[in-house]
């Protein structure tokens, strides 16, 4: 058996990113989760920021 023979059996070792960007179902996901977070985030950094009043 010659060597590329032996490596063509072992499994592909596909990178992360690949696999992230080849899941649509993660990918809606990810683009629904990320800007809901980030818009709350950003909601309640802008609520606290108003002032008290008296």
């Amino acid at each position: 058996m010659s060597k590329n023979e032996a490596s063509s059996d072992a499994p592909e070792n596909i990178p992360f990113m690949q696999r992230v960007l080849d899941s649509p179902f993660l990918l809606l996901f990810l683009g629904v989760t990320i800007p809901t977070v980030f818009y709350t985030l950003w909601g309640v950094m802008e609520i606290a920021s108003i002032p008290i009043a008296k």
